[in-house]
């Protein structure tokens, strides 16, 4: 029995309808290269044989009584892989579009909690023979660092390895009822008080410092700073979903030429997408987007499962109109992110998500959404931009090569697009995951990504000239 941590809670008891706190991604795959072609009953018998280690992929949620303390996984004493393994076929002619459509069908369904968190759908009748892999995978148990970890237990580094052994399953404890819970969590609920305290403390000091760095000027952006735009409103439980790669290569020469990090190349990338986006519609605001973009708190080493993750917010400069410029403002507003991150750091302790019991949590968001707030507050931020490295070597699944992986991430408070990036074989893939009321059209802001990179190059070549 795990106890769950406070801000894997948060991303449980967080979930509403329009809410779906799953991580996602969807592989390419090339099975020309497999003697007797796929075998869907193969791949599912090496990934069952793989699942003794990941456990967390038999883990079942128990919930503590109304709410009261953070849940519990417990093994799964009726784990089946055959319920979470499905096939489906992709509607012809089987482009790009038709993908993206159904697999923005998928993920708009909430993972069912009756059983362990995830789920994976083989996807069949694509253009040119391919097939797809969409996982999902509850944030609860996954962020995008230890997924990546995940993946290499998953998925094999050659085409045809030996199988692993069989591993018998041992006896399963069993499932603890609502009394045990309780009894179990009188303690934590007797430390709630002092936790709060402790916590309140840590909120005034890490104010004070946030409000040190608004009064030197040059700041980094904070919540509720973002201006309104098409892509922020009220959600939706319908998604969809587009996908676009570029060069990593490319994207280093940028990095280099302008002095600035990989991430702030990326985000360049998604402003300049984001920019013609909101011009076509006649509806780019005079402010800059903001965006949230996630930071792993993890040390060297740390594959514990669950999420440890930050957030900082960062100008994505879509008010300035010279690429090069707007690079240069981007790099200096992730710089002063970070440097006030870790002035944060010093003071935190815990979050609150510590202190504050699961049954508010999910209270407090069932009540954001259904007051409508997210269409009646200035938005939070316009949305989420994650990075996370990936493998420069390939991967295989069921013997088929990994031709393209592209990764998706949640929707939350009105942020009605997710972009979320892997890099994998000199390559970055870029998974766009959008609310399919506010951005129906998510094709053409992905179509803004080739030539805001084409603009960087040139601007990267003018400097070397």
């Amino acid at each position: 029995m795990r106890r769950v941590s406070g801000i894997d809670a948060a991303f449980l008891y967080g979930e509403t309808p329009s809410w779906h706190m799953h991580v996602s991604a969807v592989l390419l795959l090339d099975p020309s290269e497999i003697e007797g072609g796929w075998s869907f009953e193969r791949f599912r018998d090496r990934l069952a044989r793989r699942l003794p280690d990941a456990p967390q992929f038999r883990w079942r949620l128990v919930e503590v009584p109304f709410g009261l303390d953070n849940p519990v996984f417990v093994e799964d004493p009726d784990f089946d892989i055959d319920d979470h393994l499905h096939r489906i076929g992709v509607p012809a002619p089987g482009g790009p579009e038709q993908l993206g459509n159904l697999v923005g069908d998928l993920v708009g369904v909430k993972i069912d909690r009756r059983r362990p968190l995830w789920e994976m759908w083989v996807i069949e009748g694509l253009v040119d023979g391919q097939l797809a892999l969409l996982c999902k995978v509850h944030h609860s148990i996954v962020d995008g660092v230890s997924g990546s970890e995940l993946a290499a237990v998953l998925f094999d580094l050659e085409p045809d390895p030996p199988l692993p052994e069989h591993r018998e399953r041992g006896e399963v404890p069993p499932v603890p009822d609502g009394s045990t819970l309780l009894a179990r969590s009188a303690g934590s609920l007797l430390g709630l008080p002092a936790r709060a305290a402790r916590f309140a403390g840590q909120a005034v000091r890490q104010g004070m410092t946030t409000m040190d760095y608004q009064r030197r000027g040059g700041a980094p952006p904070v919540p509720f700073q973002a201006p309104r735009s098409r892509i922020n409103g009220e959600l939706t439980p319908h998604r969809r979903f587009a996908y676009v790669e570029v060069p990593l290569e490319e994207v280093k020469a940028v990095k280099s030429a302008f002095d600035v990090k990989v991430n702030d190349v990326v985000l360049a990338l998604c402003s300049g997408a984001l920019r013609r986006y909101l011009q076509h519609h006649d509806d780019l605001p005079d402010a800059s987007l903001i965006a949230q973009v996630p930071v792993s708190l993890r040390g060297e080493g740390d594959s514990d499962v669950g999420t440890k993750v930050g957030a900082m917010f960062a100008s994505l400069a879509t008010d300035v109109s010279d690429p090069a410029l707007r690079l240069i403002s981007i790099y200096e507003s992730t710089r002063g992110a970070k440097e006030m991150q870790r002035a944060l750091a010093v003071d935190r302790i815990m979050g609150l998500t510590d202190t504050t019991p699961p049954g508010l949590i999910n209270l407090a968001a069932r009540m954001y959404t259904s007051a409508h707030l997210d269409r009646r507050t200035p938005p939070i931020m316009n949305l989420i931009i994650s990075n996370v490295p990936g493998p420069p070597f390939s991967l295989y699944v069921g013997g088929a090569k990994i031709d393209a992986l592209f990764p998706m991430g949640p929707l939350l408070y009105g942020t009605g697009v997710n972009i979320t990036v892997f890099s994998y074989e000199g390559r970055i893939g870029l998974g766009f995951m959008s609310c399919r009321d506010l951005v129906p059209d998510l094709w053409q802001l992905v179509e803004g990504v080739a030539p805001s990179l084409a603009e960087l190059v040139a601007a990267a070549e003018g400097l070397d000239g």
